[in-house]
C-alpha cells in the first residue's frame, strides 16, 4: 500500500502537509519490531510507541505506573524496524510535569533513541512544557480532550466536551498548544462536535480517538484494531479476531505436542548413520570403561 505523503521518511512537517491537502492522517500505537514493521508494510502514516503499553503490554490499570524506561524499550523496537511512518513516543506521568528542564532531558533521550516526535498530555497546564521542548529542536504532539495520565483528578475516564464551559475548555487548550509550537494535537474521548470545532480553528492537524469522523485523522491501539483486546472500547473497531485466532492456534499446537503429533518428519534434524555409528561406539566404549 502506497502511503499518503509520498516518497521518503514520514516527518511532522509532513502531518501539516497532508492537512492543508485533506489527506487523512492514520496511526496506530506499536509497541514491538513486527507490530511496527507490519502496520509500516500496511501504510500506516504514523505510529504512536503509546503509554498505553501499560495496559495492553504490561497489564497494569491504568498508565501511571509507566516509566520512562518502559517507553524507551519499546520505541528501541519500534526504531528497530526502519518504519518509514512518523515514530511518536509518549512521554510518561511525571516525566515533563516537574520542570521544563527535565521534560527536555526526558524528551531529549526519546529523539536520542530514534524517535521523531513526542506526546505529551495537558492542555494550558503544560504550554510552559511545549514551548520548551519545540525551542530545543523536538517536535510535539499535543493531546487534549481525555487526558488518561489525569484520570484519577477528573474522577475516570470520561467522554469530555458534553457541556458547553468543558468544550469550550477543550478548543483554549488545542490552540494553545498550536500557539506553542505543537505540530500536531490527539484529540481523545472528546464529543464530536468539539473535536470539529477544533479541527476548523488550528492549522496543525488534529488526530482523533474516539472523537469522530471530523479530525485531520485518527488513531487506535494496535491491540483494539487487530481484536487482541477481547474488551475493546466502545469507539474502537475490531479489523480482526487476533485473541481467538491465537487461542486456537496454541490450543492446537498443545493438543500436538501432548498427542505426539508434534514435531513431525521436516521438522527435526537428524544425524548420518555414518555419525550414528560413530556416537554409539564412543557411548559403547565410554560405558565400559566406567564399569570396569
Amino acid at each position: 500500500m502506497v502511503k499518503a505523503g509520498g516518497e521518503g521518511k514520514i516527518l511532522p512537517h509532513h502531518f501539516i502537509k497532508m492537512k492543508r491537502k485533506g489527506i487523512k492522517i492514520v496511526m496506530v500505537t506499536a509497541y514491538t519490531y513486527y507490530q511496527a514493521r507490519v502496520a509500516d508494510e500496511a501504510g500506516v502514516d504514523g505510529l504512536l510507541v503509546g503509554d498505553s503499553l501499560g495496559m495492553v503490554i504490561m497489564g497494569y490499570r491504568s498508565t501511571l505506573p509507566v516509566s520512562m524506561e518502559e517507553v524507551l524499550h519499546h520505541l528501541k523496537a519500534v526504531v528497530n524496524a526502519g518504519p518509514r511512518a512518523l515514530i511518536v513516543a509518549d512521554m510518561p506521568f511525571l516525566s515533563y510535569e516537574v520542570s521544563r528542564e527535565e521534560a527536555v532531558r526526558n524528551a531529549g533521550v526519546m529523539l536520542k533513541a530514534g524517535a521523531d516526535a513526542v506526546k505529551l498530555e495537558g492542555g494550558l497546564e503544560v504550554v510552559d512544557r511545549v514551548e520548551a521542548l519545540v525551542k530545543a529542536g523536538i517536535p510535539v504532539m499535543g493531546h487534549v480532550g481525555l487526558n488518561p495520565q489525569r484520570y484519577l483528578v477528573v474522577g475516570g475516564y470520561k467522554l469530555r466536551g458534553k457541556r458547553a464551559e468543558d468544550a469550550a475548555s477543550i478548543i483554549e487548550a488545542a490552540k494553545a498548544l498550536e500557539d506553542a509550537g505543537a505540530f500536531s494535537v490527539v484529540i481523545e474521548n472528546t464529543a464530536r462536535e468539539v473535536a470539529a470545532e477544533v479541527t476548523k480553528a488550528l492549522k496543525i492537524p488534529t488526530i482523533c480517538i474516539g472523537a469522530g469522523p471530523d479530525c485531520d485523522g485518527q488513531i487506535l491501539v494496535i491491540h483494539d484494531v487487530l481484536g487482541i483486546n477481547p474488551e475493546p472500547p466502545p469507539f474502537a473497531r475490531k479489523y480482526a479476531d487476533l485473541y481467538n485466532i491465537m487461542k486456537d492456534a496454541l490450543g492446537r499446537y498443545a493438543s500436538d505436542v501432548r498427542s505426539g503429533r508434534f514435531p513431525s518428519e521436516g521438522e527435526f534434524w537428524s544425524m548420518s548413520e555414518g555419525e550414528l555409528r560413530k556416537l554409539r561406539q564412543i557411548l559403547r566404549v565410554s560405558n565400559s570403561e566406567a564399569k570396569g
